[in-house]
């Protein structure tokens, strides 16, 4: 991740979210390399929106949300799950970014065997986070030089993108905050 990248990731939630997408995310973990592209996100402000984990405020939990843009916020869901999410906006004002799909591009033959299927790889949020061995110890890294890496997208022109509400909650269901990349990276890889 580059200083251009933290500057995206500065500004408002939901242009730091559109900015993810097409971006690459890589993780370096039990001596593998895997990457991903990122091809679908969903928004999270703080105390305005009702969905985030930050709307009530600072807590133990939550607390990576509300550090400098770029930073890793992860956090387990269902007691099994764990979530990858890019902090954004500046510190003390808590958003992020969920990371809910992508398309793999480096060490799939590790994602597969950390997933146990060949396909479906990273096709949610939690499938990411195992298929790239993201875990809670990684929670509050930095995504510029930590194990779980940022970096620039891999595209040079505007990506055609749906935009849609988040789904899996039950709070402010009605913000369209969740995007998907559609066609820079073939029909609709979001699903991959």
């Amino acid at each position: 991740m580059t200083g251009a990248v933290v500057d995206r990731l500065q500004g408002d939630v939901v242009a730091a979210a559109r900015g993810l997408l097409g971006c690459m995310l890589t993780t370096t973990a039990d001596g593998h390399e895997t990457a991903i592209i990122i091809t679908e996100v969903e928004a999270y402000g703080g105390s305005d929106d009702p969905a985030s984990h930050a709307y009530r405020g600072r807590t133990q939990r939550n607390a990576a949300m509300f550090a400098d843009a770029g930073t890793l916020y992860v956090y387990r869901i269902y007691g099994m799950h764990w979530c990858a999410n890019v902090v954004t906006g500046s510190a003390g004002a808590p958003s992020a970014v969920l990371i809910r799909g992508g398309v793999p591009v480096s060490g799939i033959e590790t994602m597969v065997k950390r997933r146990g299927r060949t396909t479906g790889l990273v096709d949610g949020p939690g499938k990411i986070c195992e298929a790239l061995a993201i875990t809670g110890d990684d929670n509050g890294t930095s995504l510029l030089d930590g194990p779980v890496r940022l970096g620039e997208p891999i595209h040079s022109e505007p990506i055609n993108i749906e935009r849609g509400p988040r789904i899996g909650i039950t709070a402010a269901v009605d913000r369209p905050w969740r995007f998907i990349a559609l066609d820079t990276f073939g029909s609709s890889l979001a699903s991959t």
